[in-house]
């Protein structure tokens, strides 16, 4: 897919290119060497917990990023169904299943707006006893920010557009598409 405008695949709406594959690689490297340098000196292995669908390919790329050990848990929440804005209500499909008591977490998001998510997933972690918990988002779109949240690792800062590609969507479309692109 070209950086001009494009036809996203499907359903053809169009998009245009925010965010490059390239620079996308680029960050997530220098995110995986903060991650593992903040993480350096932990005794056991860094938890993931990967907030499904979209943060997949995100964490997969931040996750041969590292250089420490660690391992994935999943959370699965949705707020969006098959429309450009949230709907307002948090819904938890699934939780961790593994015990957190006394581990290092870091929550793994494709991109935290009102921030209501990444609230309810938080508050539900912390309930379950980690030693630290911390946010890494691949995007931070603070112009929609209801819930006052801290990232400690951000990927880009975006305008207020809807995106889709590298592992986000409309509708259940477009996560495979190498860069980020706005939805017109």
């Amino acid at each position: 897919m070209t950086e001009a405008l494009t036809q996203a695949p499907a359903r053809t709406k169009p998009a245009r290119a925010m965010i490059s594959a390239e620079r996308i690689r680029r960050r997530v490297r220098e995110l995986g060497r903060q991650i593992s340098e903040v993480y350096a000196d932990i005794d056991t292995p860094l938890v993931m917990v990967v907030i499904l669908k979209g943060a997949t390919v995100f964490a997969a790329d931040l996750l041969r990023s590292l250089t420490i050990p660690a391992e994935l848990e999943f959370v699965s929440a949705a707020s969006y169904g098959s429309g450009t804005s949230s709907s307002g209500h948090v819904r938890l499909a699934h939780m961790v299943e593994g015990p957190l008591v006394g581990r290092h977490v870091l929550l793994v998001e494709d991109i935290i707006d009102s921030g209501r998510t990444v609230d309810v997933i938080v508050k539900r972690l912390r309930r379950m006893g980690p030693a630290s918990l911390r946010i890494a988002a691949l995007l931070d779109r603070p112009a929609r920010r209801e819930v006052e949240v801290k990232i400690d690792f951000t990927g880009f800062v975006i305008p207020d557009r809807f995106v889709i590609g590298y592992g986000l969507d409309y509708a259940g479309l477009y996560r495979e598409l190498p860069g980020i692109y706005s939805l017109s």
